[in-house]
């Protein structure tokens, strides 16, 4: 890692992280303060993943589409390097909300550790593969708007009809998305890239070590992620069952 290079992105970092921290913030103590103590900070981590997500999914198509050498080993763009810090600046913020909030959660505290060790190692080691990391970005993200506001609906459905309306609504396409994306698209997409490192096409600017790393992560994000919709749509499949028994009843 190079010193003059990490020092010239501090401010970027401190800016975003600030941003994020501020959002949470405001979450939190105004916007969720009727909520239950309990679901306030998952509320407020929703919030800032929400301000993350979808921006991060439009700026990392904008800066993809803007470097037309764009491939699986090419050099970052000062506009990806960017893309990178925002979210590098994204996942601080949630690891510290779990690391207070949830301390026992080692799935999600192990996940944000591993996504950070991809794009801090993409943005400060090796400076090449952002194509790569940021397509997979777009992938985990594209459906970070639906499925927060699942998560903030699933979490008042008990309480507030209009909750449990919006959840009942959302359930069905928020999971064929995501079975779509995280099923289909998003190993699809890894086999690629693991075919293309597996070459040797850009051992020279990204150590095996790191690429390989890479694909162990996002691997592993992708199973837990296919393990935890295949649940979701048992029991939605359950709760439907339910409800045409009592119904024919």
């Amino acid at each position: 890692m190079e010193a003059p290079i990490l020092f010239s992105s501090i401010p970027n970092l401190l800016s975003f992280f600030t941003f994020f921290l501020i959002i949470y913030l405001v979450a939190y103590f105004i916007i969720f303060r009727s909520w239950k103590p309990k679901l306030r900070p998952e509320a407020s981590s929703c919030a800032i993943s929400l301000l993350h997500g979808t921006p991060a999914v439009f700026f990392a198509v904008t800066s993809l589409l803007a470097d037309p050498d764009r491939d699986f080993h090419s050099p970052n763009t000062p506009l990806q390097n960017l893309v990178l810090d925002y979210s590098i600046s994204y996942f601080l913020m949630d690891l510290t909300h779990y690391l207070i909030f949830c301390p026992s959660d080692v799935l999600f505290i192990g996940h944000h550790l591993a996504t950070l060790f991809v794009f801090v190692t993409c943005r400060y080691v090796v400076y090449h593969g952002a194509y790569a990391i940021l397509v997979l970005l777009i992938l985990a993200e594209v459906t970070s708007f639906i499925q927060n506001t699942w998560t903030l609906a699933n979490a008042r459905k008990s309480d507030v009809e209009f909750a449990a309306k919006v959840y009942a609504l959302l359930s069905p396409p928020f999971y064929v998305l995501y079975s779509l994306v995280r099923g289909i698209a998003g190993p699809y997409f890894v086999y690629r890239m693991f075919v293309y490192y597996l070459s040797g096409a850009a051992n020279n600017v990204i150590p095996r070590w790191i690429w390989i790393s890479w694909v162990f992560v996002v691997v592993t994000a992708i199973s837990v992620s296919i393990l935890w919709i295949s649940n979701l749509w048992v029991e939605l499949y359950r709760e439907r069952s339910r409800e045409h028994e009592s119904k024919v009843r």
